[in-house]
């Protein structure tokens, strides 16, 4: 992937050097929706042997505002940090794309921030900790990486490459354009009349689309600034495949159940993805009025 040299995105809060503050953390208040917008985001709770929805319930609980402490200033990531400097690349060109394109809609898109970390941080919508992968935060409006995820990505499940990486960014990203347009409401307005088959049903669709605006973002950004070299769209969708629901719980040791799959099947990821991809239009991501996904 060709990234080196280009913009970096100033929207980038570094929190690894503060501590976990495991202690402290819990919902700021209100109801929040939970890890990657509704469960969590590319790893799922099925690589940790945990329900996706055991873990939303965790996060999206009642109970009034609680206290919590004031988090550090924000700081900037090294200059010197590879990876970092890697992530705020990415993110940088996610906002150029995204900002023209909600531009010729007519709108204004607000760049979301990335929040990087370690082990654990507090956040708008409870305590984010690193084992349920890349989040976001739709109350806060950030995306939250610890980096190590990129080496559970490529060792743990089988999915190297800068692009690779690049996608989960993208994906996240693709979460707070839902955010933006209001799906990501709307999707938790219905949460209340839906039983949980229903809504693990809606949460794939929200999923697939978060994934198709990353082939949208992929689209626009090589017509761009060509980024893409030999290879590279071969490691996304190799990634895809690596966190389909069903090969996430193939890997666990369980058995399929297409009932409980929250983020969709490999296949699924993987046509969603090239769907934006190919076409680079938002309007090719409708995955709500879609029969077959």
């Amino acid at each position: 992937m060709r990234w080196e040299g280009n913009r970096e995105s100033e929207n980038v809060e570094d929190r690894r050097g503060q501590g976990g503050g495991m202690g402290g953390g819990r919902m700021i208040g209100g109801r929040s929706i939970g890890i990657g917008t509704i469960v969590i985001a590319l790893v799922g709770g099925w690589v940790l042997g945990v329900n996706p929805l055991t873990l939303l319930g965790m996060l999206s609980g009642g109970g009034g505002p609680v206290a919590i402490e004031q988090q550090a200033p924000a700081q900037r990531p090294p200059a010197d940090d590879q990876m970092a400097k890697f992530v705020s690349t990415v993110l940088a060109d996610t906002e150029d794309v995204w900002r023209q394109l909600f531009v010729e809609a007519g709108g204004q898109y607000r760049d979301p921030t990335l929040v990087l970390f370690r082990g654990a941080t507090r956040t708008a919508c409870g305590q984010g900790q690193a084992a349920m992968g890349p989040f976001y935060c739709p109350a806060d409006q950030k995306v939250y990486i610890d980096l190590g995820f990129y080496e559970t990505l490529k060792n743990r499940l089988g999915a190297p490459g800068e692009f690779a990486q690049a996608y989960v960014v993208a994906h996240e990203v693709g979460h707070h354009v839902q955010n933006l347009l209001g799906i990501t409401a709307k999707m938790e307005q219905m949460r209340q009349r839906m039983s949980e088959v229903q809504y693990n049903g809606m949460s794939v669709r929200l999923e697939l689309q978060a994934d198709c605006f990353a082939g949208v973002w992929a689209n626009k950004a090589q017509k761009a600034r060509q980024i893409l070299e030999n290879g590279d769209i071969e490691s996304a969708m190799n990634a895809a495949a690596k966190i389909g629901d069903d090969a996430l719980q193939r890997g666990s040791g369980g058995a399929i159940v297409p009932e409980s799959f929250t983020h969709g099947s490999s296949a699924q990821r993987q046509r969603w993805f090239a769907n934006g991809l190919k076409n680079g239009n938002v309007k090719a991501c409708d995955t709500f009025s879609t029969r077959e996904l």
